[in-house]
């Protein structure tokens, strides 16, 4: 037993189960659904009528298009027609300017070296072919060519007959010496003192 008086705090029930202080708790609210499901249900309303009513109104044939295209085609038809008459009358028009003259075109014909003279030739015998020199040299001599020397020839051993001339002034002699005695290679060298030298190599008859 206490030795306290009791109070209004100590008359609890016997049978009852609680013990200390307990709050009632409140029952959750539920939420409410409705606003939802409204907002739903127009929403799924707009969609079947856009889904159902705008393709028709935006199949609709559209007359007027078809009827300004039909237009232009009937101005760009007439505009060739206009354009074609001053082309008519242009062509009927003789022409008063000058037709251009074609003038023959000067092709310039090759120019070959003069030949001289005057120009002393000398004639070596590189063959073993005696008195080859000799005869050459009466050749080219009878045909205006004076002569310098003629002589066997003892340089290094010549494996065909040449014409060596000495620069371009005499190229023209060395030309036609090459065509009186039937050679083809024509040099122009320095090498000798001579302005045209004649060399008769192996095989010259």
């Amino acid at each position: 037993m206490t030795k306290y008086a009791r109070d209004e705090f100590d008359r609890v029930p016997q049978s009852s189960s609680r013990q200390g202080v307990h709050r009632l708790v409140a029952s959750a609210s539920r939420p409410v659904l409705w606003p939802v499901l409204a907002m739903g249900g127009i929403a799924l309303a707009v969609g079947l009528v856009a889904f159902l009513i705008l393709p028709k109104l935006g199949s609709a044939p559209t007359v007027v298009p078809q009827a300004v295209a039909a237009a232009d085609a009937t101005k760009t038809a007439a505009a060739p027609s206009a354009s074609a008459s001053p082309s008519a009358s242009t062509a009927a028009q003789p022409s008063s300017e000058p037709s251009p003259s074609t003038t023959p075109s000067s092709t310039p014909t090759p120019t070959t070296a003069a030949v001289d003279m005057t120009a002393a030739v000398a004639v070596y015998n590189g063959t073993t072919t005696s008195g080859l020199a000799a005869r050459v040299a009466g050749l080219v001599q009878g045909n205006g060519w004076p002569l310098s020397t003629v002589a066997n020839w003892g340089g290094m051993p010549q494996q065909t007959s040449s014409v060596f001339y000495k620069g371009e002034a005499q190229k023209g002699n060395a030309e036609a010496l090459g065509k009186l005695l039937g050679i083809a290679n024509l040099v122009d060298s320095a090498e000798f003192q001579q302005p045209v030298v004649v060399i008769l190599g192996p095989g010259y008859r």
